[in-house]
Formats: structure tokens, C-alpha cells, sequence
């Protein structure tokens, strides 16, 4: 049985960047977050058909984020010197802009991109990139024209797709039988845990726990045998999965050790869920509070990023132009757009962040260290971030 506990209201797609006079046909839905008694599985409630998402203008550069660059080519390192010395073969579910597999042989590594635009990169580069949806089909496909896979790795987006036994069973169908399946998606556990309810939006089917993917896993002939607490994205979890008759991993106390401080925490009761949505709904209000109260001020405040998480927030809280100048983002096809569903502008930081800000919210919180270290000038001549997370707050100099 699926309870709903969070209720986000009216909600865009939050890739679909707009031009002016694109503002009355713009796409929304409800945005609701239930949890299965079940599987313990936390999901939306409606889904948004993944072709609206991800498409041929999809914005997301993984490898404009410099920390998404070294943490990925640091992983890249760590695996092929732990499980794969010799070299293997290799399939990434979800490749982006190739931030990860350039680490890897082209010969032997294959890319699944459904983003047409994002796939041409990868293919570019070497990679043979099938611009599709994974699934069993398609599984059966690279099985066909490429053998079985040693090592298959996906980011952020495994919590993207909404049939999940599809995945895992087509996951099943293309490991070798000593394979390696590694999944990294935000941790429900740090969500809860920081109040960050902007992971939910549209492309975030879902906002796993180790718990309920214990349990999807299991049913489809997988287990889990690692698993990597991350500060990633604001608090990831990396999932080692294997055959489940794979006896050449074993099962570390890791995954026991997540188990316990999940129950512990409280993902197996729905009370937690309830406490999590008023924590929600505080959050929005002193955020609104402090914002009007800057403005009162005279201040001029915008937000740094055009992030994906920013678009959740804003429209949650109703926040548009009424508090916030503009946004300022280092992607150049988001620049001279506007944000989804609240309309505000988004320009350059060379443009934007400039002497005349006073206080910027950050959209890209989890990019806070980086962020206040590139920006330690308007920290040091007075200017003020702000944060929701874990509860709404300005960033001091010192912690930055």
C-alpha cells in the first residue's frame, strides 16, 4: 500500500529552460511523494513521461562541476585498481556528457544516453553511445552486439526510471557472472536527515534508501554486497550490486551497518515521513521570511544556480521576481532563459554576480564549499548566501 506524506503543489519540468513568450503552454503536475509499507520504497505519485525529460535539449553538463569532475575520475581510478587491473568491459547507464567513461577504454566501454544531444558527445569522443531507455530490450541488444558486461555504472539515474524491476532485470541479463553493478543516487537517509525536500522533482522517480533497494534488488536476483556513504549531491549513497548466486563478493558489514542506522532513523515508519513533511513546510516559511525581510531591507537578492533542486524550491514557495532579481548560472544554454514555472531570468555570473548583489540564495546548495571558496570576495566585502538546508540560514565566511 502507497500513504503519501509530501505535497509540493504545481511543479514544471525542470529541465525545460524557457524563451520569453513560452510561458503559457508550460507543462506542470502535481508533485506528491508517497511511501510503499511494502517495499519501503519512497516515490512520486504521479509520474511525468520520460520523453518530456530527457530529450534533445537536455541542459545538464556533468562536467561543468569541477568536484563532479574529480570525484568521478577518482572512482574510475579506485575501480579499475580494486576489481579490474586487467581492464574490463565496461557499460554506463545514464553517460551524460561523458564525464565518467572517458576514464575508460573506448574499445571495451559502451554508453546508454537517451538524451540524443548529450549521446552525440559520448559518440564523438569514441564511445558507442545507444541513444535509448534502458530496459530489457535494449539490454538484449547490447548483449547481442557486444557480450556481457564486467563493470555497469549509472549516476544518477537509476532513481530517474519508474519501473524499477525492468531495470534491475535487465541489469541481470547483461552482467558477467562475476560482474559488478554500481549504483550512486541520493540517499533518502540524507534527506530526511537535512530537510533537502528539493531532491523531489520530476526526474526523481524515486529517492532510494538502502533498505527498500535491499528489498527491489533481492526480488530480481540481485544483492547488494558495498555500500559508499557519500557527501556527494548533498549525501549519496554508491551501491555494489551482484549476482545474487555471485559467491566471489562478499557481503560487507557495510550494507548490515546502513540497515541498522536506516531502522534506527526510522524509514520503516511512515510517522517519520509525516514529521519529515512539517519539517517541509517550516522550511518554506522561514525561507520566504528572511527573504522578505532582506528585500525590506532594500537589498538586492538573487539566486547562484539554475538548478534542477532551485526550480522545486521556488515554485514550492512561490518565490519569483517579486524577491529575487534574477539567477545567475554558469550554463550557457540556460543564460537569457527563464527558470520553469516561476519565470525568472537567468544571466551569466559575469553578468549578474557583480558588485550591486547583496545577498544570493543558493540554489546549488550542495555545491556550498566550491561555491564560497570561488566566490570568497562577496563573502568578504559583506555579502550574505543563503541556505534551507539543513534549516534556512546565511552561510557564514567561516564555515564556508
Amino acid at each position: 500500500m502507497k500513504k503519501e506524506f509530501l505535497d509540493l503543489g504545481k511543479q514544471p519540468i525542470t529541465n525545460s529552460f524557457l524563451n520569453e513568450g513560452e510561458f503559457d503552454n508550460e507543462f506542470l503536475f502535481n508533485l506528491k511523494a508517497v511511501f510503499d509499507d511494502e517495499t519501503k520504497l519512497v516515490s512520486l505519485k504521479e509520474f511525468v513521461s520520460p520523453e518530456m525529460m530527457f530529450n534533445n535539449v537536455y541542459a545538464h553538463r556533468a562536467s561543468e562541476s569541477y568536484t563532479m569532475r574529480e570525484s568521478f575520475k577518482k572512482l574510475a581510478k579506485k575501480l579499475q585498481k580494486e576489481f579490474f587491473p586487467t581492464g574490463a568491459n565496461v557499460l554506463e547507464i545514464g553517460s551524460n556528457d561523458g564525464v565518467f567513461i572517458r576514464h575508460f577504454n573506448p574499445d571495451t566501454t559502451v554508453a546508454v544516453e537517451p538524451c540524443s544531444n548529450l549521446a552525440e558527445l559520448t559518440n564523438d569522443m569514441g564511445y558507442k553511445t545507444y541513444p535509448e531507455f534502458w530496459d530489457t530490450n535494449l539490454a538484449k541488444k547490447l548483449k547481442e552486439n557486444h557480450s556481457y558486461f564486467d563493470l555497469i555504472y549509472s549516476a544518477n539515474t537509476i532513481s530517474h526510471i519508474e519501473d524499477l524491476d525492468e531495470v534491475f532485470k535487465a541489469v541481470k541479463l547483461s552482467l558477467s557472472d562475476n560482474g559488478i553493478f554500481i549504483m550512486e543516487d541520493p540517499s533518502l537517509y540524507h534527506v530526511m536527515e537535512n530537510v533537502s525536500y528539493d531532491i523531489f522533482y520530476d526526474e526523481h522517480v524515486h529517492v532510494f534508501s538502502v533498505t527498500a533497494l535491499n528489498n527491489v534488488l533481492r526480488k530480481n536476483g540481485l544483492e547488494i554486497f558495498r555500500v559508499d556513504n557519500l557527501s556527494v549531491h548533498g549525501g549519496s549513497n554508491r551501491i555494489y550490486i551482484k549476482l545474487s548466486d555471485n559467491k566471489y563478493q562478499e557481503v560487507e558489514q557495510s550494507v548490515s551497518e546502513n540497515l541498522e542506522k536506516e531502522n534506527v532513523f526510522g524509514i520503516n515508519d511512515f510517522n517519520t515521513y509525516l514529521s519529515f513533511s512539517n519539517k517541509v513546510e517550516k522550511s518554506k516559511n522561514d525561507l520566504i521570511s528572511i527573504l522578505k525581510d532582506f528585500k525590506s531591507q532594500g537589498k538586492k537578492i538573487v539566486s547562484y544556480g539554475a538548478t534542477y533542486k532551485s526550480a522545486t524550491i521556488f515554485n514550492y514557495c512561490g518565490i519569483g521576481t517579486d524577491l529575487l532579481d534574477y539567477v545567475t548560472d554558469t550554463t550557457e544554454n540556460k543564460q537569457g532563459k527563464y527558470t520553469p514555472g516561476m519565470h525568472i531570468p537567468i544571466v551569466s555570473p559575469e553578468k549578474g554576480f557583480d558588485e550591486t548583489v547583496d545577498v544570493a540564495y543558493l540554489g546549488a546548495w550542495n555545491f556550498k564549499k566550491e561555491i564560497c571558496q570561488k566566490e570568497s570576495e562577496f563573502l568578504k566585502r559583506g555579502g550574505k548566501f543563503v541556505t534551507h538546508v539543513p534549516n534556512v540560514h546565511i552561510v557564514e565566511i567561516e564555515n564556508g
